[in-house]
């Protein structure tokens, strides 16, 4: 991670007439990723710049032309929508610059930026939530970026910083909080319970978002919100906000809950556009940060028990037939809408998907325009990702979310 007061380190572009511009650099003819843009105005696919970062590259591959040529595949598929974060190390670098060297193909107004304040390493000790560094946050991203607006910035993972109110152990299915009325009392949401502030982290998240919204009336940022892991919390944060201040969220940001392994997603997504009047609710990680892949990286906060039987998944014999393996039958199942928010579709909720090369663009497009451009096609998929989740379902495991927060942290 790179500290605020810290050099910042570069990553120039190499120049145009170097990179190669081959087949592998076009994209596959057919329905345009940013034709499926509705209400949220933002595409079906939403590029998650955390894939050209170490935490998902190698040095080496960051320092070649790899993501340069990433960035402008997407671009010419339509997907025009980046999300980074400070905490995603050199990122915000290294898009900025790709994207200033793309400007005469791709101005600034062609493209929506997201990115996120308030983390800035692994560890409790690397939150800061206040005010005066939410806006040297912000004014260091817009320099990292190249631009002088972001079209929203999120509260990095919220759930670190906010007063803990929740259950203990607060693993397992986070659905039950909409209809136990006594585990929702211990997340925090009982009735009456919406505009209580529960201690001094509530008030930093309140602090945090209040700085936002005057960087928002300045100008600087279009919309602001919250992202992070536990639904409840991100739930109840979204509640106190609508009621402490009389004004809803622009943004939510859930992650590794709409998935082969987890969609309670869909159960709260009502929650949040209904009763906490969020306008947006996005969600990201269909690979569930790179659990339902081949190599999930070491720092997966997943307990044991689960990352072995992702193992035995990917080794079941319906998986290993078809072609992609679990990462391709996980995207596809990231883009079907089930539940509160079928019938929406990819115009509605767009997925945010980690890309770290050209072969993950081509790969997501390719799904994407089998789930949303011909679903008639799609029939034996469904039953593939059918027969996954029932393993997850015999295991115990589906709809099942890993324990988060504080408490399960390093410091």
């Amino acid at each position: 991670m790179i500290p605020l007061d810290s050099p910042q380190p570069e990553y120039p572009v190499p120049a145009r007439d170097s990179i190669p511009d081959n087949n592998e650099d076009q994209p596959v003819a057919g329905k345009s990723v940013q034709s499926e843009s509705a209400s949220y105005g933002l595409p079906s696919l939403i590029f998650g710049a955390g894939g050209i970062s170490t935490l998902y590259s190698s040095q080496d591959d960051l320092e070649s032309f790899i993501p340069f040529r990433t960035v402008r595949l997407a671009l010419r598929y339509g997907i025009n929508s980046f999300d980074t974060s400070p905490y995603y190390g050199a990122s915000e670098i290294i898009l900025g610059q790709i994207l200033q060297a793309l400007k005469d193909d791709y101005p600034r107004s062609s493209y929506t930026l997201i990115t996120k304040c308030g983390r800035y390493g692994p560890t409790r000790s690397e939150f800061d939530y206040s005010p005066t560094t939410v806006r040297r946050s912000i004014e260091r991203s817009l320099k990292r970026l190249g631009t002088t607006y972001l079209d929203t910035v999120y509260m990095h993972d919220v759930e670190f910083v906010a007063t803990p109110v929740w259950p203990k152990p607060n693993d397992g299915n986070h659905a039950l909080v909409l209809t136990d009325e006594n585990l929702a009392k211990q997340w925090g949401l009982g009735k009456g319970d919406e505009d209580k502030v529960h201690g001094e982290g509530d008030q930093k998240v309140l602090d945090a978002v209040a700085e936002l919204r005057k960087l928002q009336e300045e100008g600087v940022i279009k919309t602001v919100g919250i992202s992070g892991y536990p639904l409840p919390t991100l739930l109840r944060l979204s509640l106190l906000v609508l009621h402490k201040t009389g004004k809803p969220l622009d943004n939510v940001l859930s992650y590794s809950h709409y998935d082969m392994q987890n969609t309670t997603f869909a159960a709260f997504f009502p929650e949040f556009t209904q009763r906490a009047k969020v306008a947006r609710v996005l969600t990201a990680g269909p690979f569930s940060m790179g659990l339902l892949t081949n190599s999930p990286p070491d720092w997966h906060p997943a307990p044991q028990t689960l990352k072995e039987l992702v193992k035995r998944v990917i080794e079941s014999d319906k998986v290993k037939s078809w072609a992609g393996g679990l990462p391709n039958i996980a995207l596809g199942n990231s883009f079907r809408r089930e539940g509160p928010i079928m019938g929406q579709g990819a115009k509605q909720v767009p997925t945010l998907v980690g890309f770290s090369n050209m072969q993950h663009v081509h790969e997501s497009v390719a799904v994407w325009r089998e789930i949303c451009a011909l679903p008639e096609e799609s029939e034996r998929r469904k039953a593939v990702e059918g027969g996954v989740k029932r393993i997850f379902e015999d295991e115990g495991w589906m709809d099942k979310s890993w324990p988060c927060g504080p408490e399960e942290w390093r410091e």
